[in-house]
């Protein structure tokens, strides 16, 4: 089964992360990270319960560490976007839907769980790979942090092993890059292209990809730009990017 992170960004509470420790102990789970959190005393350990040392092995990681050290990043969200238009938090997913997506994969992948009063800022919602929503109801649609963090932690309960590695971080940022490089050589608008990255983080983060598809998009790019400026063009012999060699008769 993947290693399942519950990232708990900023905490205001103190019992709410002692609440959510015992939460991901309810259901099989023992990794907690915690991104620059409040002090944490006597009511974190009171509320964590059986699951103190859940608390006190907890991770403290900048978010920066989280996002290097993660295969995926499933931000958690109350708002969602109204129209497909708007890809900063769209498409979204349910927590089950959630668990198709991870079930399959090794690797690590991390659940980020936002501030007690504005949950995630667009910048860390703009970084996260998958976009997840628990379905409430519009009269009182906030749940509290620690409720989340047990909805999650239920719907993923007892994960299959999985069957293969996704593409770390850095080969999915090395992507992204190339992406955007891509973009340039394309003469993309550059009004367009923050909206278009977004709209490509999206599609990938949900496509969880091998490092063989990974690699061969690269080099589908590549040759793609070879093609449109040949003086760039590298020995076929120089070519590793998973792809077979396309030859004209």
């Amino acid at each position: 089964m993947p290693e399942v992170d519950f990232v708990l960004v900023q905490p205001l509470y103190e019992g709410n992360v002692g609440f959510a420790a015992r939460a991901i102990k309810n259901f099989g789970f023992s990794r907690l990270v915690l991104v620059d959190p409040c002090p944490l005393g006597d009511d974190a350990i009171a509320r964590a319960g059986h699951a103190k040392d859940v608390l006190e092995s907890a991770s403290r990681l900048t978010l920066d560490e989280v996002f290097s050290g993660s295969d995926l990043v499933i931000a958690t969200t109350g708002e969602v976007s109204k129209s497909i238009c708007n890809p900063m938090r769209m498409p979204y997913y349910s927590p089950r839907e959630i668990r198709s997506l991870v079930e399959p994969h090794r690797g690590k992948v991390s659940l980020l769980f936002g501030r007690e009063n504005w949950g995630l800022n667009n910048r860390e919602i703009r970084r996260s790979d998958v976009i997840c929503t628990i379905p409430t109801s519009p009269d009182y649609p906030i749940l509290n942090l620690s409720h989340a963090v047990a909805i999650l932690a239920y719907e993923l309960a007892d994960l299959p092993r999985g069957e293969y590695l996704l593409a770390g971080r850095t080969q999915m940022e090395h992507l992204y890059q190339h992406i955007d490089q891509y973009l340039t050589l394309i003469d993309h608008p550059d009004f367009k292209r923050d909206g278009t990255m977004l709209m490509m983080r999206r599609i990938l983060g949900r496509a969880n990809l091998t490092a063989r598809e990974a690699s061969t998009l690269h080099g589908l790019m590549r040759r793609s730009e070879w093609y449109i400026r040949p003086d760039t063009r590298a020995p076929d012999d120089d070519i590793e990017d998973g792809t077979q060699d396309i030859r004209e008769d």
